[in-house]
């Protein structure tokens, strides 16, 4: 999607920052309110969720580190974000790109091995099947399950999936960068074959080690520490080293884009409205700051994270559920229907954002009550607002935002239609035309049938 639908409008804009193009297709106020929720979500989901998968890495590994009097937990955190930001800020986003390449090699390799001796282990691929059982082997839960029903799958999925890779500036901005539309493109295809990968380096051992858990061969207190228990006791001490530096590695990637985007959203989005004249050396230094104080608030924030879910993943899941909705309606809606408007536009980011935050907040207050059942009165009405399912909240968010968008669009007038010129399907000039379909060629077109192929065959496969 991100390659075929949305990079053609994003690099014929020449926009620096999704906020940015939001602003040439509806309004400066999009612009704005789409960098703040931006920032926000940055908080509560990439440098909180990283940072603390980075602290639950070293404490597994090594519980009896300590520095300056912090627990091993927190020293890893802390040393994760340090390192990063050194050559992040040194390098910018040409080091985050060429960082990345390499990490990836070194992730995929390392985390391959220890499915391969993990399997081994537990005695292969048809024990793995025995003991999780046919359930877990089952992406379609039925519709009352409490964790992941399967209306919730089909639909909240692909909502949270299209925000996260097709307009989010931490992902985009990579094709930002291209040279032209056909790098773009194709960087775009080549990441959604790294996208399968995770399949074999993630689910898969956290399978595993549920299998070895249920056998006794392993002991695990809680879910987050699936991956690097594994490491820990699985692994001969030469790999278990190029495992962890791989699982790091991905940690610091996700963090060094975090910083470059977090700096180029605030400094190209907010400070240069107030600043249009600040020359370069300011607004790196203004970056800097802004994306310190994003990081400290991310660091604040995870004590808070268990009391909206135990486990790390399904924190993720919930927060960006929240989160989604408002972006990807008006982001894909915005390019397919030319009589969506600004007005409409800030409704939906307004209202999406705030009912979201509302079910964030519900959920930690409904964590902090020692019995959530008892509760009565308003705060009855809380905890149950609060613990919706995230993925069934996710899709009633969607459609809400969708009509929020459709009815104020259509109550106020049209955008001009020079405004919106090659930024909608419906006003792409011929010139336009020709450049998108010189950009591609059978062989784009034949990845991406292979992608969409494995995709179907995993889905099929995982289908009990």
């Amino acid at each position: 999607m991100l390659a075929w639908v949305l990079v053609p409008f994003y690099y014929r804009s020449g926009v620096f920052t999704m906020p940015e193009f939001l602003e040439r297709r509806f309004s400066p106020t999009a612009r704005w309110i789409l960098s703040l929720v931006s920032l926000v979500a940055y908080v509560f989901t990439k440098v909180s969720v990283t940072v603390y998968a980075g602290g639950v890495v070293i404490a597994t590994l090594m519980p009896e580190l300590r520095l300056f009097g912090l627990d091993s937990f927190w020293t890893g955190a802390v040393a994760v974000v340090l390192i990063t930001g050194v050559y992040t800020m040194v390098g910018g986003l040409r080091a985050v790109v060429y960082t990345d390449a390499l990490q990836t090699l070194v992730l995929i390799l390392g985390s391959l091995s220890l499915t391969v001796i993990g399997l081994s282990n537990l005695g292969g691929w048809q024990e793995l099947r025995a003991t999780c059982g046919s359930q877990m082997f089952n992406l379609w839960r039925p519709a009352s399950d409490p964790e992941f029903p399967w209306p919730g799958m089909l639909f909240a999925a692909p909502i949270v999936g299209l925000w996260y890779w097709c307009t989010d500036q931490y992902i985009v901005q990579r094709t930002l960068a291209a040279r032209n539309l056909t790098i773009a493109r194709r960087g775009a295809i080549f990441g959604s074959y790294l996208k399968l990968t995770p399949v074999f380096l993630f689910i898969i051992p956290g399978m595993i080690a549920y299998a070895l858990n249920q056998k006794g061969m392993i002991t695990l207190s809680r879910p987050d520490q699936a991956f690097p228990e594994l490491v820990s006791q699985l692994l001969p001490p030469g790999i278990r080293g190029l495992v962890v530096g791989g699982l790091l590695a991905a940690l610091m990637s996700s963090l060094s884009g975090l910083f470059n985007s977090c700096s180029t959203l605030f400094t190209v989005d907010i400070y240069k409205k107030y600043r249009p004249e600040a020359p370069e050396r300011e607004l790196v230094q203004v970056g800097r700051a802004a994306t310190a104080v994003v990081v400290l608030l991310g660091l604040l924030w995870i004590p808070a994270m268990k009391l909206v879910s135990g486990a790390l993943y399904e924190y993720l899941q919930s927060v960006q559920a929240y989160l989604a909705p408002p972006m990807t309606a008006v982001f894909f809606m915005g390019v397919f229907w030319k009589r969506l408007n600004g007005p409409g536009a800030v409704a939906a980011l307004v209202l999406g954002f705030v009912v979201g935050m509302a079910k964030l907040a519900c959920q930690v207050y409904a964590g902090l009550l020692p019995d959530p059942e008892l509760a009565s009165g308003l705060a009855s009405a809380l905890v149950w607002f609060g613990t919706i399912n995230f993925l069934k909240f996710c899709v009633f968010l969607f459609i809400f935002c969708a009509a929020v968008l459709t009815v104020v669009s259509l109550l106020t007038p049209p955008p001009d239609p020079k405004q919106i010129q090659n930024l909608t399907y419906a006003t792409v000039t011929g010139e336009g035309r020709q450049e998108i379909r010189s950009s591609w060629n059978r062989w784009d077109v034949l990845h991406t049938a292979v992608v969409l192929s494995l995709i179907l065959g995993a889905y099929l496969y995982f289908t009990g």
